[in-house]
């Protein structure tokens, strides 16, 4: 048994969220371990006058970007030789991951310094970060 033998990898299309995922792949090749994609969004409607119906678009948009880009990751991960599967989630990203990552007993996260939008994480705090800090495990972070 390997000691990397499963590894989450946080994907949110970001430059660093792929250099995470192409780091993921050379660590999981050398340690014949299997990557678990994960893209986790969040919907929050906040005070704006919005309509069910427009919530419900917004939330199928989300998902719908998230499949493209977890299909993605799946096709480049499969195209290495290495096992893969993925997870979308709704909920807080931080918190989601570090779920995941304890239910799934994962050996390593490794992650994207930065995500899609620097600005929202500077106001929101950093997802790599809040990972770093909490994770039942080893974090490799990816510039």
């Amino acid at each position: 048994m390997s000691l990397l033998e499963k590894i989450l990898v946080p994907l949110d299309g970001s430059e660093h969220s792929l250099h995470a995922l192409e780091k993921a792949l050379q660590i999981a090749k050398k340690f014949e371990g299997k990557i678990t994609l994960i893209y986790v969004y969040s919907v929050r409607v906040g005070s704006f006058a919005i309509t069910p119906i427009q919530v419900y678009s917004y939330v199928q948009d989300f998902r719908k970007y998230g499949k493209d880009i977890l299909t993605d990751g799946e096709k480049q991960v499969k195209a290495e030789g290495v096992q893969v599967e993925t997870i979308l989630k709704e909920g807080h990203i931080v918190e989601e991951i570090l779920k995941t990552s304890r239910e799934g007993n994962f050996d390593l996260i490794v992650i994207g310094a930065r995500g899609i939008s620097k600005l929202k994480e500077f106001f929101l705090g950093s997802v790599s970060h809040g990972v770093t800090t909490h994770a039942p495990c080893p974090v490799l972070v990816v510039k």
